[in-house]
């Protein structure tokens, strides 16, 4: 009898073993990689439902970053007058936005409120007068018809606005934008260090150079929509109190707050001013038309270019085009922050091509560290 022999071991021969015992191997190059190709996009993609899963929590992070953006800029303004540790400055700076809430709350509230009572028989009483004079001119416009465009126009805001949900959702989102905008506002850079641990060694330089122009960026910004939010608000009460228009007080308000989000605000606020100033007549009307125009321009062309000029330069179109897709996925929210996070998207990218130039100039770093 013949003995049998054993099968050579690969490894006596001094090549590897072929690992195809697991039954999930798989032997081909070929299907290997068109596998891990695969593997790769369903990840792509799976990140993508979970982002869409969590862009609300993502959104309330994004305005707390916001927020701590705008504490920040105070904080380091009363570092050039006061030499105080960060923590006095940050506090100091809070102090101060919890008193104008209180005064705003106790002294202007109850002027306000009385205005605001009386404001939608105001609207609805100059909408009456506009549908009466488009009957008069021909136009066949039924109560029907309005009611229709109204049903569908809150139809809509429902729509934009069920992210927020409801009166105690936007009170809760509010709640939450603050409390944690102060934790990122009182020592940010435990955070950036944070998040530098999840990303290569070779590339957190230039996560730290994206990092600083996207705050310094946000600071400014910031700075000139704040400013162009007082001023805004306090030239359109004084000017309109200065004729007797009805409810200066509010509609300063209104102004000053909508002006936070570009182009859509600035409508909505010129819009209910002009119903308002023409519930007092033609020539109030007119007056307040001129005024709309009067604080848009001097906000638009001298306050706010003096305070971030040229800090993004945004086009108007891109702007507007983010609010209104925003708005639609994200409700009120979205639309408020569609400016802050299309300027850090656009440093991003600026700063992203400006290592890449720099990696291409004589004398540089080449290379893929360069290029991070």
């Amino acid at each position: 009898m013949t003995e049998k022999t054993a099968p050579a071991d690969s490894s006596e021969n001094g090549t590897e073993k072929e690992p195809g015992a697991s039954p999930t191997h798989i032997a081909s190059p070929k299907l290997r990689y068109e596998a891990s190709k695969a593997l790769v996009w369903g990840m792509v993609i799976g990140f993508i439902v979970l982002a869409v899963h969590l862009s609300q929590s993502l959104l309330v992070i994004f305005g707390a970053l916001v927020f701590a953006a705008m504490i920040d800029g105070g904080a380091r303004l009363l570092g050039r007058i006061l030499p105080i540790g960060r923590g006095w400055r940050v506090g100091i700076t809070l102090l101060f936005g919890v008193a104008f809430m209180l005064w705003l709350g106790f002294f202007a509230g109850s002027q306000i409120s009385q205005q605001a009572a009386e404001f939608p028989a105001i609207i609805g009483e100059q909408l009456g007068r506009l549908l009466s004079f488009l009957r008069s001119k021909g136009f066949a416009i039924s109560q029907e018809d309005v009611q229709s465009i109204a049903s569908n126009m809150m139809s809509g805001v429902g729509t934009i606005t069920k992210a927020i949900g409801g009166l105690f959702g936007g009170l809760t989102t509010m709640f939450l934008i603050l409390i944690i905008g102060i934790y990122f506002a009182i020592d940010p850079r435990v955070y950036e260090r944070g998040l530098a641990w999840m990303i290569p060694s070779h590339r957190r330089g230039a996560f730290y150079d994206t990092l600083s122009y996207q705050a310094y960026t946000m600071r400014r910004l910031l700075a000139g929509r704040l400013v162009g939010m007082v001023a805004e608000g306090i030239f359109t009460w004084a000017l309109l109190a200065f004729y007797g228009v009805p409810m200066a007080a509010l509609l300063g308000l209104l102004t000053g707050l909508l002006a936070f989000i570009p182009n859509i605000g600035a409508i909505i606020s010129g819009v209910l001013m002009v119903l308002v100033g023409f519930s007092g007549g033609v020539d109030m009307g007119i007056y307040t038309i001129f005024v709309y125009f009067l604080v848009q321009n001097f906000d638009g062309y001298i306050l706010v270019p003096l305070i971030a000029k040229k800090t993004v330069d945004l086009a108007p179109a891109l702007v507007l085009s983010a609010q209104l897709i925003f708005g639609v996925l994200f409700g009120i929210l979205g639309m408020a922050l569609a400016d802050p996070m299309l300027a850090m998207i656009k440093v991003a990218l600026e700063r992203r091509s400006a290592r890449i130039e720099a990696a291409g100039k004589p004398g540089e770093p080449k290379g893929a560290e360069a290029a991070a």
